[in-house]
């Protein structure tokens, strides 16, 4: 297989997703571009801590354990200026997980090719530090949420259905649903278990093992609608 296929053209959507960043990364992710919440310009270095302190907050926590009490405390505001800026909770976290995607395009490579394109896709955004913690923070809070499930299926149909169907599949749920499967399963056992030997593995490895199964998955006739 090609090793370049990842370096294919990739197209932009945006979708919600809950993220853990740290410090660093948090300020990079926020360094442009609009703050959400009420207010303007004077206050937006305080919505600035109330979102990292949410999004902190939402990734250790989960949504149901998340409290606007405990943001504003890991903010260092009053709980009052969360909903000043806000509202509640619901919007809190809407606000919080707003990110950026960027979806494979599966024209840009031959059909032989395209699994190995969603499985670098995939793996390149898990060892991503940034775009990595997210994925990570989010498959741990969708088990205990059905909001961030509800998130999450999103992301995958963006990343994996939406592509498909590009194509004119008319299996394209079917397919994905598949591919879902095999990709969160390395994300869960690689990157949050840390199995052995699975962590050790280059990235490039991973792909080469799990490329071929995702090829099926997208071509195999007996995936049926």
């Amino acid at each position: 297989m090609s090793t370049s296929v990842g370096q294919q053209a990739l197209s932009q959507d945006r979708v919600g997703i809950v993220t853990e960043l740290s410090p660093a990364a948090a300020a990079a992710a926020n360094a442009s571009g609009p703050v959400p919440g009420s207010g303007g310009p004077r206050s937006e270095p305080t919505r600035r801590a109330i979102l990292d302190a949410a999004r902190a907050q939402f990734a250790a926590r989960g949504y149901e354990g998340t409290t606007i009490r405990a943001v504003a405390a890991e903010a260092g505001v009053d709980p009052s200026m969360v909903m000043r800026y806000f509202h509640n909770k619901a919007d809190l976290f809407t606000a919080a997980i707003t990110m950026a995607l960027y979806v494979p395009d599966l024209d840009t490579v031959p059909p032989a090719e395209r699994g190995e394109l969603i499985t670098r896709h995939f793996v390149d955004r898990w060892e991503d530090p940034v775009s990595g913690a997210e994925m990570i923070a989010l498959i741990r809070t969708a088990v205990t949420s059905e909001i961030v499930a509800g998130q999450l299926q999103a992301v995958l149909s963006q990343l994996i259905t939406k592509p498909i169907a590009a194509l004119g599949d008319k299996r394209a749920d079917e397919r994905s649903a598949l591919i879902a499967s095999q990709l969160l399963g390395i994300g869960l056992c690689r990157y949050i278990l840390r199995m052995r030997p699975l962590i050790s593995l280059p990235p490039d490895a991973v792909v080469a093992v799990v490329a071929p199964s995702v090829q099926r998955y997208l071509t195999d006739p007996t995936v049926t609608p």
